[in-house]
């Protein structure tokens, strides 16, 4: 079982310091995807003159732009990061960029493809996001006493880069590593194989803490990682368990598997599904007629 972090206090606007050099200011979009809303992050000292960095401006909306404006007032915003460009995390970088005096904006390259295989998703791509400088991770951004490195985390998106927090020893992991809850891996854009991959990676570095985009901390980071890939795999097995069964779509296998979801998250449980299926038909354990997709059908090899 994933041990599962969802309770901390925030309230709506409000600038909270939750380690030396982090702050947080939560914007009010709640939902199935974005659990209580956007966390933003300012990353730096409090103090005037300060140079600081933002993490992930949020959704365009005026009053979260307002709340970010307050908690960095007195301090000078040296750069705006954006963990990857879905809707929830990207559109306000423009806007709190001009309103800063035009800190640069930096993210991993746009995708070149729709974001995903449904439009019953609600994060989708924010089309008109263009950063001033594109990270291919491993890049080390400075600041007022405070150290950041560019960590490509594909998987979730292919843009999805994190971000580490060298003086505390703790990742900023956007929705690569949630701890309310499982991440979508939603093809075309989302990836098994690249998501499996990259939390090898997260965990190999040995984090100290990490800092979802939505919701608490995770402190206990090595089992919460571990939880989080053994129950990938329980999910793979699972479906290959399905298909031993007689189940031959992805329809077929999402009630059985998703039984205990709310079903406004079957959409998305599909593509998840889905992208199981693409990592087990590369790897020669499964097989598509006529070829991956979500009206395809599917057969274990033997």
């Amino acid at each position: 079982m994933i041990p599962y972090v969802r309770q901390f206090d925030f309230t709506y606007g409000r600038r909270d310091q939750v380690s030396p050099l982090i702050q947080r200011v939560i914007a009010d979009n709640p939902g199935p995807f974005t659990f209580t809303g956007t966390g933003t992050y300012i990353v730096g000292r409090d103090m005037p003159g300060a140079r600081v960095a933002v993490i992930d401006p949020g959704p365009e909306d005026e009053a979260h732009l307002h709340a970010l404006l307050r908690a960095v007032k007195g301090r000078t915003v040296s750069h705006i990061l954006v963990t990857h460009t879905h809707r929830d995390h990207a559109p306000l970088s423009r806007a709190l960029a001009e309103a800063v005096g035009g800190a640069p904006i930096l993210a991993a390259r746009p995708p070149a493809q729709a974001t995903h295989a449904s439009t019953a998703m609600d994060e989708e791509d924010d089309d008109a996001f263009a950063p001033d400088v594109i990270l291919m991770g491993g890049e080390m951004i400075e600041g007022d006493g405070w150290t950041i490195e560019a960590l490509a985390t594909p998987g979730h998106a292919s843009n999805h880069m994190a971000f580490v927090l060298r003086d505390e020893n703790a990742l900023f992991s956007g929705d690569h590593v949630m701890g309310w809850s499982t991440t979508v891996v939603a093809p075309p854009d989302g990836d098994m194989t690249a998501y499996m991959d990259s939390l090898e990676r997260v965990l190999a570095r040995g984090f100290s803490t990490i800092w979802p985009t939505h919701g608490p901390a995770i402190t206990q980071v090595a089992p919460f990682l571990k939880a989080y890939r053994d129950h990938r795999l329980e999910r793979e097995a699972q479906i290959c368990a399905r298909l031993a069964a007689g189940d031959e779509t992805i329809a077929d296998m999402v009630p059985a598997l998703y039984a205990a979801v709310d079903q406004r998250l079957w959409p998305a449980a599909s593509l998840s599904v889905l992208s199981h299926l693409i990592k087990l038909v590369k790897e020669g354990r499964v097989s598509a007629d006529p070829e991956p997709a979500m009206t395809a059908r599917y057969r274990l090899i033997d």
